[in-house]
């Protein structure tokens, strides 16, 4: 089974959180929520979400994939831990799918993986890409094996387009229209 880890720091975007989270675990991806530093992780409008693990204890080479929930400060959270930079470069130099939506592509960025890379993010942040090759016109942006977005808003094409790289456009477009999505 393809297992995706999803780390989640203080401050995370709950929408963004689970519905990727939700919309992989649909489509029969095995999805390890790992937290920070604690194992309840409270996110940026007080919800809490309780980790599968913590991201410490996490084998990273059993994972095919690693996503990143935006919001704030979440995104400014995982881009102070060295373990997540290192989880990043480690799965893209592998080749491994690297998904980051809302404000997450600027930990991207800090891990140093968006060169040559066209992607996207919350429009709020795009001065923090000048030269790169940054996208706004695009909800969902696909480069290889990274995957951004845009925010909340996008969170289930998001969610779906990594579906469609992991399992394909068909089970991506029967789980849409399982879900209602337009």
């Amino acid at each position: 089974m393809t297992k995706i880890v999803v780390p989640l720091a203080r401050g995370f975007e709950e929408i963004e959180a689970v519905t990727i989270i939700d919309v992989l675990r649909r489509a029969d991806l095995k999805v390890i929520c790992a937290g920070l530093g604690e194992i309840t992780v409270k996110g940026a409008h007080g919800i809490k979400i309780e980790a599968d693990q913590r991201l410490k204890n996490i084998n990273h080479r059993v994972f095919a994939g690693l996503v990143l929930p935006g919001g704030m400060p979440g995104t400014e959270n995982l881009r102070r831990e060295k373990r997540v930079l290192n989880l990043i470069q480690e799965f893209a130099a592998q080749e491994k799918l690297v998904g980051a939506i809302c404000a997450a592509p600027l930990v991207l960025k800090a891990a140093g993986v968006l060169e040559n890379i066209s992607f996207t993010s919350y429009p709020g942040f795009a001065q923090e890409f000048t030269g790169y090759d940054y996208q706004d016109d695009k909800p969902v942006v696909e480069d290889d094996n990274i995957i951004t977005s845009r925010g909340p808003g996008t969170a289930l094409p998001f969610a779906l387009q990594i579906v469609k790289y992991f399992q394909g456009q068909e089970v991506s477009q029967e789980l849409a229209s399982n879900m209602l999505v337009d």
